[in-house]
């Protein structure tokens, strides 16, 4: 399958690099393609300059974000977190709206499915790396889009039974609302290779 992951960042880059493993034809999107490329020190949060990542994965191609989304999956990974007022970041929007909600709202005729949010990007394509059962989440309006982003996930080694629907896509309000207690989790542990588990009979 085709894939495009908007985004250079550390997510994106290790999603790609999973799509890409996994046999599918990838593109990642940047704003301004030679600027990126341009690049030679590391980015604000430690990680090497995109052209060092890229040359170990030269098949994902560069593209800039323009795309056509009509009709197509939109799987949205992201949170709103607001660093203006410094460390720990807020929410924004919160409680009434999400990043989910407003994606869909600005693409309506793309099927936003919100997945993936609740976890550092290695656990989102190695869920081995946290022990035992741990749960993700997916939401949206698109049934089938849902379907189609289940089967991404199983691929990806969730097992069927930890891929939890909440519904539609207002229930993103609520994964996103996660963030600020993964925070504080990661800051109590040292380390992000964990996840949540819901368990119930």
């Amino acid at each position: 399958m085709r894939y495009a992951v908007f985004g250079t960042g550390i997510v994106g880059r290790t999603i790609a690099a999973k799509l890409a493993a996994l046999g599918h034809q990838t593109v990642i999107g940047t704003r301004d393609v030679e600027a990126t490329l341009a690049r030679t020190q590391p980015d604000s949060m430690g990680n090497p300059p995109f052209t060092q990542w890229h040359a170990s994965l030269p098949e994902v191609r560069l593209k800039t974000f323009a795309d056509n989304l009509a009709g197509k999956v939109l799987i949205d990974i992201a949170n709103p977190l607001d660093f203006s007022a410094g460390m720990p970041p807020t929410l924004n929007p919160v409680n009434t709206d999400s990043l989910g909600e407003q994606i869909q709202r600005a693409f309506p005729d793309a099927k936003v499915v919100k997945t993936l949010n609740t976890m550092n990007c290695e656990v989102m394509v190695d869920p081995s790396r946290v022990a035992g059962a741990h749960t993700v989440f997916v939401s949206g309006n698109d049934a089938e889009a849902k379907n189609q982003v289940t089967e991404l996930l199983l691929s990806f080694g969730w097992p069927k039974a930890r891929i939890l629907d909440l519904g539609d896509i207002t229930a993103a309000r609520g994964t996103e609302m996660l963030l600020p207690v993964w925070l504080r989790l990661w800051g109590a542990l040292g380390h992000a290779d964990f996840n949540f588990h819901i368990a119930g009979t």
